[in-house]
């Protein structure tokens, strides 16, 4: 089932900077012809960097924030429920917004067409996990779904082709509980990280088969669904729920962990996996790992592939690694950080749970709190929208 929505999700539009600058300098088109946003849009420069992230605020209202490489909140747009992930289109002409596990909403966002919004709702027997991903062509958005009923993991597909989105279809992720999915570099193949996790809507949040778990990096034919090759970590660490991604410059994925094993074990969080080579355990310092409490939270990769960054908000730590080595390159102490974004070829920008926002320069940098907002919380994750 689907409905478009226009009036329960608004944007709010907090300065005059553009979509159009945020969205990768498109050039304005006629969807946009006579109207005062297109306008504004076609005075930008395009070249100003702009970053997505689910918030909360003090109220209990839930939302997107866009800000600017300053930490500015440009525009807000109102959500049902709290977010958690994104997709972006390859041309960044939308933006889908994904409920927190185990929601059934995701918010379209194009704002090239008259800033309007639809709201997705999941097919019955099925919820949204927080995540998902574009086709190459920016046609399909590829959604990771539960179907809670046979414990089974399916991607769901949707039409965005058009002036609304329909869904065609989906294929299993042979997997329980996945909860990202990437497209590879070349478009071919969709990777999709099985946390291995049970869950069911009738049951909350709660973790049903913790003693039985098999987490998985599944590696899926993009057109047909076809399974071609799937990476487990091994019975030791079966309960290392393998959940965020990031692809590196060699379209490696790197794999943050989520441990569900007992408190004292202290395995490796991060791991690369590749389609057809066993994956790579990293492994950190004692002084650090003992501190993370087992959980990794965000993957991101600076603009050239060649650092990774990895959030372990409970810990208050945020985490390097030179991606071509999967060598340890240090770590920077920012409190309940965790939505990671690359800014450029070196920087991040880190989202914290205390509205903050936090400039890193290099991995050996210390990090900058450039902006805070009164009475908000960011969410998991942050997308950089250029």
């Amino acid at each position: 089932m689907r409905m478009r929505v226009a009036s329960s999700t608004s944007i709010k539009l907090l300065s005059r900077r553009s979509f159009l600058a945020a969205l990768g300098g498109l050039t304005a088109n006629s969807a946009l012809a006579g109207s005062t946003l297109a306008e504004s849009l076609q005075t930008q420069d395009g070249s100003a960097p702009l970053f997505a992230s689910a918030y909360r605020q003090a109220n209990g209202d839930f939302g997107i924030g866009l800000v600017d490489e300053l930490g500015q909140v440009l525009a807000r747009i109102t959500l049902p429920g709290r977010g958690h992930g994104f997709a972006v289109a390859p041309d960044r002409s939308r933006l889908v917004a994904f409920a927190r596990r185990p929601g059934n909403f995701a918010v379209i966002v194009r704002p090239l067409a008259g800033i309007s919004t639809e709201i997705l709702v999941a097919e019955p027997g099925r919820h949204f996990f927080g995540h998902g991903c574009f086709s190459r062509d920016g046609r399909l958005l590829y959604a990771v779904e539960n179907d809670f009923d046979t414990a089974r993991g399916v991607i769901g597909i949707y039409d965005l082709s058009g002036p609304a989105s329909r869904r065609i279809g989906e294929f299993a992720t042979h997997g329980i509980g996945p909860h990202e999915a990437l497209l590879s570099q070349d478009g071919r193949v969709l990777i999709v990280a099985n946390g291995g996790i049970e869950t069911h809507p009738a049951s909350g949040r709660e973790k049903l088969n913790l003693d039985t778990m098999a987490p998985s990096i599944a590696f899926l034919e993009a057109e047909t669904g076809d399974l071609l090759s799937r990476q487990e970590l091994g019975p030791a660490l079966h309960q290392l729920s393998l959940r965020h991604m990031a692809l590196d410059a060699n379209g490696r994925a790197w794999v943050g962990g989520q441990f569900e094993g007992p408190a004292d074990g202290k395995p490796p969080l991060v791991a690369v996996f590749s389609r057809d080579e066993t994956p790579k355990l990293l492994e950190l310092p004692d002084k650090v790992s003992s501190g993370l409490e087992n959980y990794i939270g965000s993957v991101a990769t600076n603009r050239s592939g060649e650092v990774v960054a990895t959030s372990a908000p409970r810990g208050g730590k945020t985490l390097f690694w030179k991606a071509d080595t999967g060598s340890y390159l240090g770590s920077q102490t920012i409190v309940d950080g965790c939505g990671v974004a690359p800014i450029d070829q070196g920087s991040f920008l880190v989202s914290d749970g205390n509205g903050a926002l936090s400039y890193v320069l290099e991995p050996d940098s210390p990090a900058e709190v450039i902006a805070r907002t009164a009475g908000l919380s960011w969410d998991n994750h942050m997308v950089a929208l250029t």
